[in-house]
């Protein structure tokens, strides 16, 4: 087997996102070989190096996991948590098999979340280019205007970037109106950032659509994904139909 990045071998085992699986690195929480390594661009073969997580020895996952969550509001979208709050781990209690959450909702947030231990199928369902929708409904605490809502179909300044065209739909009126939002990105606070611009504060936030997959789960609860919404996820990212799966 060639040789790999170090994160992509950590995001294939089930440890972490690549993006976590980086932080990991540089936190010099990694070993190959009894050599803590701690620069992002190392390589590694998982079937030869002896490659270790906080001491723990790391082994290929057996099967692909591939969860289902209605994350609540009142936990982090993380693993761990340096500040000690809950995290979404808490909730997957009876999960055989380590596994980790596929993009994030924030704190304050709730809804439709994956988790995986496929590090591919992670990777390519968060990249921009995937152009998975992401489907949510949100309160916020006044209407836009038309010239507002037109605006924010076109994207807002975020971070210095432009943020790509959404679709924006206001489902119920009155002084505290609920929106349906679709966009394909997922940037930190993204939603909550862009009514912001307009003055107007995010009261509630429920991701309720991940591409064709809707959430039906009661809050706090999990599921396995069916082989069938597994091979229709992978056909969408472009990946070879799914050997494994619940």
């Amino acid at each position: 087997m060639p040789e790999e990045r170090l994160q992509k071998i950590l995001s294939q085992a089930g440890i972490a996102s690549r993006r976590k699986a980086e932080e990991l690195i540089v936190q010099g929480r990694v070993s190959v070989n009894g050599q803590t390594v701690d620069t992002l661009g190392s390589k590694a073969d998982l079937e030869v190096d002896h490659i270790k997580v906080d001491g723990q020895l790391l082994h290929a996952p057996k099967k692909h996991i591939y969860l289902a969550l209605n994350k609540p509001k009142g936990c982090v979208t993380t693993t761990s948590d340096p500040e000690g709050r809950e995290t979404v781990m808490h909730l997957l209690r009876g999960v055989k098999g380590r596994v980790f959450p596929v993009g994030r909702l924030d704190y304050a947030s709730e809804g439709l979340l994956l988790f995986t231990n496929d590090g591919d199928f992670a990777h390519k369902i968060t990249a921009p280019g995937s152009r998975i929708k992401k489907t949510y409904v949100v309160k916020v605490n006044g209407p836009l205007t038309e010239e507002q809502e037109r605006h924010f179909r076109e994207g807002v300044p975020l971070h210095g970037r432009k943020t790509s065209p959404a679709e924006l739909k206001r489902i119920k009126p009155g002084a505290n109106p609920w929106y349906e939002v679709r966009i394909t990105e997922g940037r930190q606070n993204q939603i909550r950032i862009m009514f912001k611009h307009f003055g107007r504060l995010v009261e509630k936030l429920r991701r309720v659509k991940i591409g064709f997959l809707e959430l039906d789960l009661a809050p706090g609860r999990y599921r396995m994904l069916t082989l069938s919404e597994v091979e229709r996820f992978r056909k969408l990212l472009g990946m070879e139909e799914a050997g494994s799966g619940e």
